[in-house]
């Protein structure tokens, strides 16, 4: 995989370089809450335009059905990347139309300009390989280089991940990376103790990559919505808590696995239950109680592993020489339910070794609790493609930029 130093050290100025960064941030309306994957890319973005390349940025945002829709446009972002740089950022109100052309013909040595949503076109996430490719050759009338830099997004078969960069000489941006070489660590020369803390909604999102962790990891803590698939399968009553019925048999299988193979499952010993899912939006004080694992009421739904838990996963990720965590352990969204993701975080900042956050919610949890983003080894940008990538998947966005 070549990578953009090489590309700075041929020299880029004049040349039109096509950046996919991922600039899918969270918005409310058009107020961006978390600019993480805008900073993300910065270096990136900066290098070229500094080396007076004309930087042409491309991203998705959220999931449009193919046409345009103001809800999901790129101009807050294309707004903020501006203010990062400390430059005004050129905004096209198309992705490969009349505005794209035009913005792009416009553009002088050192400037950056960001097109718009590339979800915009249902070109973009086409499973018609023509389609694709259609739409990748008009991307790449745009640019005469590419350079591959939206970690979150090369899990996706899509035109500007997969098509693009073979209709062009092509690059890794220096997240991406950063993003290969973490994940490296994490699956070829792993130091030990090996901990991974998995948490999240649905314990069939994350049954592959604990399929693949079962033979390399020392130690997995199971927190989340899908811990209580885990008590379910141990024979507990769950009451009205997440569930995937459907699964237990899995799991049933993964722990025995776990249990044969010397690797530690460790389980929630404790959570908190309530009769009522949280208010999201005022944050009102909930209504709650703490009860071990195997007595929760028929009536109530575990939202967060409880003080005994947190202090378990706490003891469990101190040795730790490696550390992944994906998936909060409650509803972190509510501050009555952010105690158990919390304390994984904070035994991740207080750890001696390697800690890496796998981006999605994880990562956005690190930055509503407040931590400091330099605590952690590495803060992904990409929680699926993280997984994919530990499930040892073949990922086409990084497959394409290595031809």
């Amino acid at each position: 995989m070549k990578t953009i130093d090489e590309l700075l050290a041929d020299g880029v100025s004049g040349k039109r370089v096509f950046v996919r960064a991922d600039l899918n941030v969270p918005l409310d309306g058009t107020t961006i809450t978390d600019d993480g994957r805008i900073r993300a890319v910065l270096p990136t973005v900066k290098a070229l335009a500094e080396a007076g390349a004309k930087v042409v940025v491309a991203s998705h945002l959220g999931r449009p059905k193919g046409a345009p829709d103001p809800a999901f446009s790129l101009a807050p972002a294309a707004a903020r990347l501006g203010e990062l740089l400390g430059s005004e950022v050129a905004f096209a109100t198309d992705t490969v139309g009349d505005s794209a052309r035009a913005t792009v013909a416009g553009l002088t040595d050192g400037q950056v300009a960001v097109i718009e949503n590339l979800r915009f076109n249902a070109g973009e996430t086409s499973k018609d390989d023509a389609e694709r490719a259609a739409f990748a050759d008009q991307l790449a009338a745009l640019a005469d280089v590419y350079v591959g830099d939206g970690f979150g997004a090369v899990h996706r078969k899509h035109a500007s991940v997969f098509d693009l960069p073979k209709k062009l000489p092509h690059y890794a941006g220096y997240l991406i990376a950063t993003e290969v070489g973490v994940l490296k660590k994490l699956t070829e020369d792993v130091q030990r103790p090996y901990v991974v803390a998995l948490g999240g909604a649905k314990v069939s999102d994350k049954l592959a990559v604990i399929d693949q962790l079962l033979g390399k990891a020392d130690r997995l803590l199971i927190g989340g919505g899908m811990a209580y698939t885990f008590l379910k399968a141990k024979g507990y009553e769950v009451g009205i808590s997440l569930l995937q019925e459907d699964q237990i048999p899995v799991v049933k299988e993964y722990m025995e696995r776990a249990e044969k193979s010397g690797v530690e499952l460790v389980l929630p010993v404790d959570v908190l239950v309530s009769t009522e899912f949280p208010d999201l939006k005022t944050k009102a004080p909930a209504t709650y109680t703490t009860v071990d694992a195997d007595a929760i009421p028929a009536d109530q739904e575990g939202l967060d592993i409880g003080p005994k838990t947190r202090e378990l996963y706490a003891s469990k990720l101190a040795d730790a020489a490696t550390v992944f965590w994906n998936g909060p352990m409650g509803v972190f969204e509510h501050p009555d339910y952010a105690g158990g993701t919390r304390a994984v975080a904070q035994a991740l900042v207080e750890s001696k070794g390697f800690t890496v956050v796998g981006g999605g919610d994880s990562a956005a949890a690190v930055r509503t609790l407040g931590f400091d983003e330099n605590a952690f080894g590495h803060i992904s940008t990409g929680g699926g493609a993280s997984l994919e990538y530990l499930e040892g998947k073949t990922l086409p966005g990084l497959a394409a930029l290595e031809d």
